[in-house]
């Protein structure tokens, strides 16, 4: 499952829809729980990505941790202004996935009243 994600995230970071897509089964659900939105169906998830408005500069996977049929990639999209960093929890049935949950969260600044107890990991 690993090499499949591997394979799937290199796609989406190439740009490479149809390859991208070829993860989810096509009755695949995805949720985008911070804005309430439900897609339903492996095409109407990759012509979502495909008509997405800015394209992004930059693809980085942090993390990939899982096991049998549910997996949680932690990457960073980089459009031209922001970075956006994203949790995806993937399941799995016979090797596609049927239901991606997507949290999005943008970067913040620090702030200076816990400085003396963290450390930067950027």
């Amino acid at each position: 499952m690993r090499e499949v994600l591997n394979q799937h995230w290199e796609a989406s970071a190439a740009g490479d829809l149809d390859a991208e897509h070829q993860i989810y089964a096509d009755d695949a659900i995805c949720d985008y729980p911070q804005s309430g939105e439900r897609i339903v169906g492996r095409k109407n998830i990759q012509a979502l990505r495909g008509h997405h408005p800015g394209k992004p500069s930059g693809f980085a996977v942090r993390r990939i941790e899982g096991s049998g049929d549910l997996w949680i990639t932690e990457y960073t999209i980089r459009y031209s202004a922001t970075t956006a960093f994203v949790v995806s929890i993937m399941e799995f049935r016979d090797a596609k996935v049927v239901h991606e949950t997507q949290y999005f969260s943008e970067a913040f600044e620090a702030p200076e009243w816990r400085k003396q107890w963290v450390q930067s990991i950027t």
